[in-house]
């Protein structure tokens, strides 16, 4: 990890066209600006975080796998529900 020590005002410099301004400090924290092509994808840590943890969720397939049993194997008739329309009588 590289670390530097940068004022309001000052940049950083990336490799395929990226650049990192520091726009504000003060006690609350530091603001950055970012630039960079749009086909650059740009996410807090804790968003990057958070899809990961879904995707290993969504992975797992334990609440997808049930749901996919409720459904019976492809291909197969669905049984009528009580909206299936009028009961034929004898």
């Amino acid at each position: 990890m590289l670390i530097l020590g940068r004022r309001e005002g000052d940049s950083i410099l990336i490799d395929g066209g990226i650049r990192i301004v520091v726009v504000s400090c003060d006690r609350g924290g530091v603001r950055l600006g970012i630039e960079a092509p749009a086909d650059v994808k740009i996410l807090r840590g804790e968003i990057a975080q958070q899809v990961a943890q879904q995707n290993q969720r969504a992975a797992s397939g334990s609440a997808a796998g049930a749901w996919l049993a409720t459904l019976g194997p492809p291909g197969a008739a669905v049984p009528p529900g009580p909206s299936a329309g009028p009961k034929a009588t004898a």
